[in-house]
């Protein structure tokens, strides 16, 4: 789980994507690779996903994958057949959360609240995706969740765009940003890889040069899933 968390707070976001078709996943994953964003979360939202996962891991092995909109334990195992290599969820759901640490896979539950936040943290886990995060509050709302909860750290998703990107990621308590605007349907469908690339450079881009981002806020030590059961 920890290095899981590192990687993605190193590379500061993550492209969430619907896959209608799994054989985009290898060129998708080249893409993301070319724009120096090796990271994606193949959402549960198609049919694709599982196939799209496990195409991903094979064709473009440079890739951390991850499984996203993972809303019961079936999609858990679905996800950890086809080889994904963290879970993010939309809601905290514990029964996803112990499948998940029994299957020693790492899981990114999701938060809008201080409940849910006491909730997930309640269970060992620090890092939560903040969802849907614009409707939720925003960045007012990540500030406050930071006083009473300085050992927490967020993904937020939903909502979020380049050109606010670099807003969210000057937040302490932001170790990374879940960005659809990468690689959504459109470009997709138009197999415009491409642009993907060169989206996911911009990204890359603008986590590196935001000041107060991940490298000048370390993440404080998380307790692993294995050391929570």
């Amino acid at each position: 789980m920890i290095e899981t968390e590192a990687r993605i707070g190193e590379l500061g976001v993550v492209p969430v994507i619907a896959i209608a078709d799994a054989a985009d996943a290898g060129p998708l994953g080249e893409a993301l690779l070319g724009g120096g964003l090796p990271v994606a979360e193949i959402t549960f939202r198609t049919g694709a996903a599982a196939d799209a996962i496990r195409a991903m891991r094979r064709d473009a092995p440079g890739v951390l994958v991850g499984a996203g909109t993972v809303l019961d334990v079936t999609t858990v195992d679905a996800a950890h057949e086809s080889g994904a290599q963290f879970v993010v969820t939309p809601g905290t759901n514990p029964a996803v959360i112990e499948r998940c640490r029994r299957l020693g896979l790492p899981i990114v539950p999701g938060v809008n609240s201080p409940t849910g936040v006491e909730t997930v943290r309640a269970m060992g886990l620090r890092l939560m995706k903040f969802f849907p995060a614009v409707p939720s509050g925003g960045i007012p709302m990540v500030r406050a969740l930071h006083g009473p909860y300085p050992d927490v750290r967020f993904m937020p998703t939903g909502g979020i765009t380049a050109e606010t990107l670099g807003d969210w990621l000057a937040q302490p308590n932001v170790t990374a940003v879940g960005g659809t605007w990468i690689a959504p349907a459109a470009l997709l469908a138009g197999r415009r890889f491409d642009e993907i690339a060169r989206r996911a450079g911009e990204a890359v881009r603008i986590a590196r040069t935001t000041p107060g981002t991940r490298t000048a806020h370390p993440e404080p030590p998380l307790k692993t899933i294995e050391e929570t059961a």
